[in-house]
């Protein structure tokens, strides 16, 4: 691949990481506010719940952008894999939710997803480093593995699902750190 080409795709998933920070951030924040907000710890209320559902959903439209924008990558078909993931953790949150599980449920579904969106993250990664700033991506994939374990470790006594705003918030931070690994790569592609 030549410099040309690697400039406008490093660009988009600069812009797409920020975005992806961002959000984290302020999801995080909204998510601690409302069950800090909440009387009884087992309880699950309405934003905590949208909150919940809304992140997943919020990751499917990221590998969307993220797919478009690198169309001609290799880890093109791990992107359709990660939508794929991010879909059926919505769907299994929903369904965990709906069935009156609870934090418990919640966080057995997240830890499933992080465990295998982590591979995921991995791999793409991996795929991409030639590009630069994917090193942030490779260890918050792998990263994600060892925290979905842990949330799936703690599942059976979760009581509360404020460690999943802890995860989202490192995740952005990684996001972050890549966006400007890949401003200098793609500064550099065009000297």
């Amino acid at each position: 691949m030549t410099t040309i080409d690697l400039q406008p795709t490093a660009g988009a998933l600069r812009r797409l990481y920020l975005t992806r920070f961002a959000f984290a951030v302020v999801w995080a924040v909204l998510l601690v506010a409302s069950t800090a907000a909440l009387s009884t710890g087992n309880a699950l209320g309405p934003l905590t719940i949208a909150l919940v559902v809304l992140y997943p959903l919020f990751d499917l439209a990221a590998a969307i952008i993220d797919r478009r924008s690198t169309r001609n990558e290799r880890p093109s078909a791990l992107l359709v894999v990660n939508m794929a993931l991010s879909l059926a953790t919505a769907v299994g949150l929903v369904l965990v939710l709906v069935g009156g599980a609870g934090p418990s449920g919640v966080l057995l579904v997240w830890g499933l997803w992080a465990v295998t969106a982590g591979l995921v993250q991995l791999a793409v990664g991996i795929g991409r480093r030639r590009m630069g700033g994917q090193w942030a991506m490779i260890l918050s994939g792998g990263i994600s593995v060892l925290a979905g374990a842990g949330f799936v470790a703690s599942s059976r006594a979760g009581t509360s699902v404020t460690g999943i705003a802890g995860y989202a918030v490192l995740g952005g931070v990684f996001f972050l750190v890549s966006a400007l690994r890949l401003g200098r790569a793609a500064k550099g592609a065009t000297r």
